[in-house]
């Protein structure tokens, strides 16, 4: 199983990022994708999580009606677009199925 990030990077406040999970090793269509993340001295918090069939979504309240989750099975990707991004946004951002991991894709919010 392998999980790769990418789309992090450095972006004012009330700016946009999506990121993306490219997967690959497991039957994608058939599992819930997830994103995490970790900010310095913090916790990993679970962020937002996408059902198989891409049909139900679930969000951190922190990150609700700003973030969107969703999925191409076709691809094998999961996607994390995120808008008015604020400075506590910034973190680690990790694509999750089970106990597989990415290694995370950096996200910082700064003016």
């Amino acid at each position: 199983v392998q999980l790769v990030e990418s789309g992090g990077g450095l972006v004012q406040p009330g700016g946009s990022l999506r990121l993306s999970c490219a997967a690959s090793g497991f039957t994608f269509s058939r599992y819930a994708m997830s994103w995490y993340r970790q900010a310095p001295g913090k916790e990993r918090e679970l962020v937002a999580t996408v059902t198989s069939a891409g049909d139900s979504t679930n969000y951190a309240d922190s990150v609700k009606g700003r973030f969107t989750i969703s999925r191409d099975n076709a691809k094998n990707t999961v996607y994390l677009l995120m808008n008015s991004l604020k400075p506590e946004d910034t973190a680690v951002y990790y694509c999750n199925c089970l106990i597989h991991w990415g290694q995370g894709t950096q996200v910082t919010v700064s003016s």
